[in-house]
């Protein structure tokens, strides 16, 4: 394998399962790795542990975050963890120039801070190449989520999937794979034609009000308030959501709890169902957009960054 990150000093600062597997593609890729939030990890000695924000600033060359990214605190998700990892204006203010930051999600006061502060902020939550591939356990994470909340089968279950976007996809053909009665629920003229192409029922989110009866099972895959108080009432009490969206998701959790209907948010699924999965695809996707922003970089000092 080609050490195309040899040189490259790569800080993971907290993160879940998934980094357990990451580490060691990277590490095979030459990559230098200093952890901070991983001192109860299985990783143990094989690689070197950090203090704190500020010191472990000072080592690294590229500064990655879980794909999870913080809280509305700027605490950051870190399973293995002593102590809490805030992601805070001084921590910002303290990063380099030049040192990309990669995260998942960034809420949007991060956005705002790093803007202001030049700081090359790098959204990894939304790239397709990790979405696409991600869909993959998301969608078997949903199903599985729904097997274990429903007294049906899944198959010739009345299943909506609401929003045909990159998940969306994969989860209607999974749906399809083992025969449930799938229903598609689509905003664009186009992604109804898709979803009418793959042999399924397809409707508007217009008509989704007048449909919604029949779902048994209701995965939403919008990250926008589309299962409101309106939809709901017209939900029968025995049905089942599945809200696989981002945070906050686009379910109104506390009217269906009143109403007696099982509704569950379940963000980060390929960190929970198939951390290793989901470790390899970062792995994939990390390298050559790590050496694309230290290249773009004259500052960097990375062996990696300054090849390429």
């Amino acid at each position: 394998m080609d050490a195309v990150l040899k040189g490259v000093r790569l800080a993971i600062i907290g993160g879940d399962d998934r980094e357990i597997y990451l580490i060691p593609e990277l590490q095979k890729l030459g990559a230098e790795i200093i952890g901070l939030g991983l001192e109860k990890s299985p990783l143990g000695n094989s690689i070197a542990h950090a203090r704190s924000f500020p010191d472990i600033i000072t080592q690294a060359d590229v500064l990655i975050l879980p794909m999870f990214g913080t809280d509305e605190r700027g605490l950051i998700k870190a399973k293995y963890s002593n102590s809490p990892i805030v992601l805070n204006n001084e921590a910002l203010e303290s990063i380099p120039p030049g040192i990309p930051l990669f995260i998942g999600w960034a809420r949007p006061a991060l956005i705002n801070a790093a803007q202001k502060m030049k700081i090359d902020l790098v959204e990894m939550g939304n790239r397709d190449e990790i979405v696409i591939l991600n869909s993959i356990p998301s969608a078997e994470g949903a199903l599985q989520m729904a097997i274990e909340a429903t007294n049906i089968t899944i198959h010739s279950s009345q299943s909506f999937v609401l929003g045909l976007g990159r998940c969306g996809l994969t989860l209607v053909n999974l749906l399809k794979g083992m025969s449930a009665k799938v229903t598609a629920v689509a905003r664009k003229p186009k992604d109804i034609a898709r979803a009418l192409e793959m042999g399924v029922n397809a409707i508007s989110f217009v008509e989704l009000e007048q449909e919604i009866s029949r779902a048994e099972i209701i995965f939403n895959t919008v990250p926008a308030l589309v299962l409101d108080r309106n939809m709901l009432d017209n939900i029968s009490r025995d049905a089942v959501i599945i809200d696989i969206a981002s945070i906050p998701g686009g379910t109104d959790f506390e009217y269906a709890q009143l109403l007696g209907i099982k509704a569950q948010l379940a963000p980060g699924l390929p960190g929970i169902v198939a951390p290793k999965t989901a470790g390899k695809i970062l792995a994939k996707v990390y390298p050559p957009l790590i050496l694309q922003h230290l290249a773009s970089n004259p500052q960097s000092s990375a062996e990696g960054g300054a090849i390429q």
